[in-house]
């Protein structure tokens, strides 16, 4: 039984990685199975923060849709596209911007956040876009009225403004076009980066998502551990270390021992890397297998998303008819 209409999706800003696996796509594909999903490759929002530089643009793109279908994402039970691919996008959120109060954007949590954190990176962000992405993220969701959308708790107010406009369109237009979308709150596994803080690109602390065998083995090399622990003989501490997170993500039936060894001096710190880094390759061996075989396969991974444009484009294109007779825009 389908449980109603999701709608999500990412922005195509740089090489995929194990964070972003684990913190999002990992869910979708159990979702997949109980809902009705519009999963999207959001390029128009990666323009608010990368505006300046586009030249990866495209490669990113398919660079995702790779990592998408390679991880297990169904093109025939999902609805599989890039967001620029379907105008309806554009339109909604020019739409709705009209009348959204600057107010609402400018308390939104993130927003200032974001603008003292990318400024300092020496990006000029301060522009109607950035501002006004929160909008863009609205119009993701209505366009195809979708009543549930996955989020982790953290972005529960980004929801939460979407919710605002949906009721401030209803009531200004006399009109229940839209609902109200509920949360999906996923139960994510949150990885740290390799050198212990959050895994993110601009840290470059990050695991690829597509990494071969020899560079998870480099990558878990480079892992920090319990920085008390000098000699193979000291006993370590498992909560301060990164590889132990890991151990406890991909290794969960054995890491409760691993721990106790660590405690005990029964391991080092060599050998509980390489059974990290052996168990990890195990487990994404069949992913990695499918993603080789997927980038060599340009034209296929075009059709699939040429096929969810037109899914979307048949969704879109019906709602805003009824949107654009709800405000008189005819």
């Amino acid at each position: 039984m389908i449980k109603g209409r999701i709608f999500s999706g990412m922005q195509p800003s740089g090489r995929f990685h194990l964070g972003n696996y684990m913190g999002a796509l990992d869910n979708w594909i159990k979702l997949q199975n109980e809902y009705e999903c519009f999963f999207s490759i959001v390029d128009l929002h990666s323009l608010t923060s990368s505006y300046d530089n586009t030249s990866l643009l495209q490669s990113n793109v398919m660079e995702m849709a790779v990592d998408w279908l390679s991880a297990g994402l169904d093109p025939e039970k999902n609805v599989v596209f890039i967001q620029s691919h379907v105008k309806e996008h554009a339109e909604l959120f020019l739409l709705l911007s009209m009348m959204t109060p600057l107010s609402w954007l400018e308390r939104v949590p993130t927003y200032k956040d974001k603008l003292q954190q990318l400024g300092s990176q020496g990006k000029d962000i301060n522009t109607y876009g950035f501002l006004g992405y929160p909008v863009l993220m609205a119009a993701d969701i209505m366009l195809y009225k979708a009543t549930c959308v996955p989020v982790g708790e953290d972005q529960a107010a980004h929801l939460e403004l979407t919710r605002e406009i949906v009721r401030r369109f209803n009531y200004l237009y006399k009109k229940e076009v839209f609902p109200e979308p509920q949360a999906v709150y996923s139960k994510a596994k949150i990885l740290p980066g390799i050198d212990g803080r959050k895994m993110s690109k601009s840290y470059g602390n990050t695991i690829p998502f597509g990494a071969g065998p020899e560079e998870v083995k480099e990558k878990v090399r480079m892992m920090l551990t319990d920085p008390k622990r000098i000699k193979r003989t000291d006993k370590g501490n498992p909560d301060v270390c990164t590889v132990y997170t890991f151990h406890k993500i991909f290794n969960p039936e054995n890491s409760v021992e691993i721990g106790a060894k660590c405690r005990a001096a029964e391991i080092g710190c060599v050998d509980c890397k390489k059974c990290l880094a052996e168990k990890m390759n195990h487990l994404l061996a069949d992913i990695h297998v499918k993603r080789e075989e997927l980038l060599n396969k340009p034209a296929y991974i075009k059709e699939v998303l040429e096929y969810g444009a037109q899914r979307a484009r048949q969704v879109a294109s019906a709602n805003m008819e009824e949107i654009r007779e709800a405000m008189n825009v005819l």
